[in-house]
């Protein structure tokens, strides 16, 4: 029997299999179908910094997944009701931001989880087939199937880093180099203090063996942070995918008018 993208993706992740990622933050379904086409893993739906609400973000899901293309979520803040929101739209899994304590990481996982947790049961959702699943399929299916990241984007988290890291039932940690920088009181994600934080997170997560996911800035930052442990790189948005390509083109043709033009005779 053939596994779900969900399933697969979460497996992939835990193994460490190098994924390839973006950030969507425009509240629409073709960025995700255009990402899933040119083949990208997975796709970080951004209700935390966007303006996504559930209903984009129902839409956003199925388009992800009419391509076959992973579909995380990360939500604005660890509320249980936030998290379970995503999960009934059929999200492959949550990234959750400032998770900085041991309670709080149990936290989050107990609102993913159905077994050993206290996720709320529904199976008249995307998840659950639309009442199509059975009750205790159901609760296997999705609790095979969902990936739990915790972000570690602040100084408190990490004073208890491997309690964090090691709670049952996290699947993995992402490393906010954007948070860490703007609260060591730094101006660049290179500087000293979140270099030296980024690395005590990395190490942490390979004493546990959690998989590292990691925002890059190209290619060449992928393969620094991959050398040192990450394996799920996240490269920028659809926003600044179009802004990136918008500045290209109008520079180009900005340049060529501004040349004389030449009159045929």
């Amino acid at each position: 029997m053939k596994m779900s993208v969900e399933e697969e993706f979460r497996q992939r992740f835990l193994a460490g299999t190098r994924l390839c990622g973006s950030f969507l933050k425009i509240a629409h379904t073709m960025p995700a179908e255009i990402l899933g086409a040119l083949g990208y893993d997975f796709v970080v739906i951004d209700e935390e910094h966007a303006p996504i609400n559930r209903e984009s973000t129902d839409r956003m899901i199925l388009a992800c997944r009419a391509t076959e293309m992973a579909a995380l979520v990360r939500v604005q803040s660890a509320d249980p009701a936030a998290i379970l929101s995503v999960l009934d739209c059929g999200a492959t899994g949550i990234l959750v931001p400032h998770v900085d304590s041991p309670a709080k990481a149990r936290a989050v996982v107990a609102a993913a989880r159905y077994r050993g947790g206290s996720r709320g049961y529904s199976a008249t959702t995307r998840a659950g087939a639309f009442g199509g699943a059975s009750l205790a399929g159901h609760l296997d299916a999705q609790d095979s199937a969902v990936t739990v990241i915790a972000m570690i984007e602040d100084p408190a988290a990490l004073n208890v880093i491997d309690e964090i890291i090691a709670t049952p039932g996290l699947d993995g940690i992402f490393v906010g180099r954007g948070d860490l920088t703007v609260a060591f009181g730094q101006s660049r994600a290179g500087s000293p203090p979140v270099l030296e934080a980024t690395d005590r997170i990395i190490a942490a997560a390979q004493r546990a063996g959690k998989p590292v996911c990691m925002m890059v800035a190209s290619a060449e930052d992928a393969a620094e942070f991959a050398a040192a442990g990450a394996s799920a790189f996240i490269l920028a948005s659809d926003q600044t995918f179009l802004r990136a390509a918008a500045l290209k083109g109008l520079s180009g043709l900005k340049q060529v008018l501004a040349s004389p033009m030449k009159k045929e005779i």
